[in-house]
């Protein structure tokens, strides 16, 4: 189906990465299919010790001088699906579907991020029009858990200091910075206690909502489906007594919540005036989120749940608690950037153990001071619920350089080839530009990308004219630096 498009290379490339599970932490079948390329064409290739990929590929004859130039993407994709799709990412195939210009995936993420940026990287080399100097393609692993591929990357691997990253969204758009990123699981302790004689289980469901990208799409005001749910299950308690048993939603640190699912003791005689109040609380929210996210669907109904044990009333005092005080969506935006959001915070994921809840949360700021202020916030959220957070090693943010000699290249073959100027973009998510540049001195980069829409949830699109002229720019910049 798709191999029929244009550009051919690119798309039959991306056609067969599809096709290769590929979940972050566990890329080894697409390393492998990439290292199998590269063999059948007698290329160079080094592998570090958490499996980050460089293939070095000699020059187009004539141009064997040029300065090596490395063409970067990642090897991993968010691994989303909507509730009642069944689909198993480490061994089935992406099912495809076309709808007018658009390319998506059937009931879970496409993979264009970063599929298609992988696959034109390859395409560049299998493309026997396509003029290079000496390339460096380089492909690392895990950046959608939070850029860990890049940030133990051996960098005696790469010997090039030009760099495009084909991991950006936005078509006649040039990014030259991101923000910084770091996240946190919070821990609250909780005990367990029978629930009361009588009492019957019930589900409350929230779906229905958009998700998205928990960087780029923040600034939407899309609705997090577990703050609607704690909003909900506050509602409902407040006119009738309820027991959480368990709270889930979420998977992702990267991806905006759509579905959350907890499960309610509640005594018979108070379920309907339950039921009641969760409707008008998640009428409510629904109002407030408007065209933003019209599809909310929140619904209560009765479970064969077998499991009689309850959070204790302290417990679930201070698990709601901390749930309606976390900050999610934007808490800054840039006062440089028109448009920009400096600082964000995305409640990721809520999940129950036996003795615990556990919530992920990922904080993203351009700004240093900033990213930590609202970690130290999460953190006195936890203390104050009575629980802790286990944070990572932030990644840092990558600092616009306007002085770049490939930057002004990319502006002029932009401008050359497709006949307007772009747009210099910076983008409020954790490109490994930030990290490369730091693990890389003296590395000059931008990053470019076709249009692709709602990564990170099983809307994610990409549009297939996009895609055509993505690859001309590419193309001609390539041929340019070499």
């Amino acid at each position: 189906m798709i191999t029929e498009l244009e550009p051919r290379h690119l798309w039959r490339h991306f056609d067969r990465i599809r096709s290769v599970p590929r979940p972050s932490k566990h890329e080894e079948k697409i390393r492998e299919h990439l290292l199998a390329w590269a063999r059948e064409r007698g290329f160079e290739t080094r592998v570090d010790q958490v499996g980050n990929t460089v293939v070095s590929v000699p020059a187009s004859k004539g141009h064997e001088k040029a300065p090596i130039l490395v063409l970067q993407a990642h090897m991993d994709m968010v691994c989303e699906k909507n509730a009642d799709v069944t689909f198993d990412f480490s061994r089935d195939p992406i099912q495809l579907r076309i709808e007018g210009d658009w390319l998506y995936a059937k009931g879970t993420t496409l993979g264009a991020d970063n599929g298609i940026g992988l696959a034109s990287a390859l395409a560049i080399v299998d493309d026997p029009e396509a003029v290079h100097g000496p390339l460096e393609i380089l492909i690392t692993v895990d950046e959608e858990t939070g850029l860990t591929g890049a940030m133990q990357l051996d960098p005696s691997m790469v010997r090039g200091r030009r760099l495009l990253n084909l991991d950006t969204e936005e078509l006649n758009a040039i990014y030259i910075g991101c923000s910084g990123g770091g996240n946190g699981e919070m821990k609250i302790p909780v005990t367990r206690t029978d629930a009361p004689a009588g009492a019957k289980f019930f589900d409350v469901r929230v779906t229905g909502l958009r998700g998205g990208h928990s960087g780029m799409e923040i600034v939407l005001q899309r609705g997090n489906a577990i703050q609607a749910l704690a909003r909900c299950l506050r509602g409902g308690a407040s006119a009738s007594k309820a027991y959480l048993a368990a709270i889930e939603g979420g998977s992702a640190h990267n991806a905006i919540p759509r579905e959350a699912f907890a499960t309610v003791a509640l005594d018979a005689a108070g379920a309907d005036a339950f039921a009641k109040a969760v409707r008008e609380e998640a009428a409510a929210i629904a109002g407030e989120l408007g065209a933003a996210d019209p599809e909310l669907t929140v619904t209560v109904s009765p479970t064969e749940e077998k499991k009689r044990r309850v959070l204790d009333a302290s417990s679930q005092r201070r698990v709601m608690a901390a749930l309606l005080a976390l900050p999610h969506g934007v808490a800054a935006m840039s006062l440089d950037v028109p448009g920009l959001v400096e600082t964000s915070n995305n409640l990721a994921a809520v999940h129950t153990d036996e003795d615990a809840i556990r919530v992920l949360v990922s904080v993203r700021s351009s700004i240093k001071s900033a990213l930590v202020a609202l970690r130290d916030r999460v953190r006195a959220i936890a203390e104050l619920a009575g629980g802790t957070v286990d944070e990572n090693e932030a990644y840092p943010g990558w600092k616009p350089n306007l002085k770049s000699e490939v930057l002004a290249a990319t502006q002029r073959v932009h401008e050359r080839a497709l006949g307007e100027k772009a747009e210099l973009k910076a983008v409020h998510a954790g490109l490994e530009c930030g990290v490369l540049g730091e693990m890389l001195p003296g590395m000059d980069m931008v990053s470019i990308g076709p249009w692709i829409e709602s990564p990170h949830s099983p809307s994610e699109r990409v549009n297939i004219p996009s895609v055509a002229t993505y690859w001309k720019f590419l193309k001609a910049l390539v041929a340019e630096l070499a």
